[in-house]
């Protein structure tokens, strides 16, 4: 058995999208990506607790016990722990600007990069036409979405029988749905707009699971993208460089920095 590998130093790890209920959540996962790092602030960007699922049927396996310790030791050990609510986890939202213990909430934080930039830090489902006027509808897809991901196990089952590689239909049904009006672009702009009015240099948000890195419009815009079926996050290197990270996971035995994919932002 491998010796676990020497901690890499970060100053900020951003993820969310985890939505704990689901069980496609990846919380097993996420704990092996953040032993990777000793950082100085972690920030939950929502959707950690899917709210939604919970209430239809309680599922909490020991893995997000395992996260939820990790979560305290790290707060505990020094590292600031912030979490932004989104819409899943909305029940969390009436305690924004409380502390429990060293683990702050917020519905939206300026975070001061180490080079000097401001960004502006969210979950982004404010800016969700779907969500913040057809609540009803938004939940119609979140169902689909959860189908899908079912759905999965078996066609691919099938596809490894038949020698054929993995193939996922949620991907694909998402990507029919998204370029319906160019949404993803849509919320982009929407949110480089909010952070322009805030006085921000970017934002950091997640809520569309599309993990990507850009300065279209002028912000840098930032998205987690998330731990369902992506497994991404965001890291921001000691000098203020900010990287999106894909984990690829593995054997606990032989987890190490090899699991790590990404690439770096050219305007952090």
């Amino acid at each position: 058995m491998s010796q676990r590998p020497v901690s890499k130093r970060v100053r900020s790890i951003f993820v969310s999208d985890l939505h704990l209920g689901m069980r496609s959540s990846k919380s097993a996962d996420l704990c092996a990506f953040l032993s990777v790092y000793e950082a100085d602030n972690l920030f939950l960007v929502g959707d950690i607790v899917d709210s939604w699922k919970l209430r239809k049927r309680w599922i909490w396996p020991e893995a997000y016990n395992h996260l939820v310790m990790m979560l305290i030791r790290l707060a505990d050990k020094g590292t600031r722990v912030v979490i932004l609510p989104g819409n899943h986890d909305a029940f969390l939202k009436r305690f924004t600007g409380v502390t429990f213990g060293q683990i702050e909430l917020h519905e939206r934080y300026v975070h001061a990069a180490a080079n000097g930039k401001r960004y502006l830090v969210l979950h982004g489902d404010q800016f969700d036409g779907v969500v913040s006027q057809y609540g009803w509808l938004s939940r119609l897809g979140h169902w689909a979405y959860d189908l899908a991901l079912m759905l999965n196990r078996p066609i691919n089952a099938l596809r490894v029988l038949l020698g054929w590689n993995y193939w996922s239909l949620s991907k694909w049904g998402k990507r029919q749905v998204r370029q319906i009006g160019d949404i993803k672009n849509w919320f982009a702009e929407a949110l480089a707009g909010e952070a322009a009015e805030a006085g921000a240099d970017g934002v950091i948000c997640g809520h569309i699971h599309i993990a990507e890195m850009h300065n279209d419009y002028g912000i840098d815009y930032l998205n987690c993208g998330d731990w369902v079926e992506n497994r991404t996050a965001i890291i921001e290197t000691l000098d203020g460089r900010f990287e999106l990270l894909s984990w690829q996971p593995q054997p606990l035995e032989t987890q190490d920095d090899s699991a790590l994919t990404g690439k770096a932002f050219a305007h952090g």
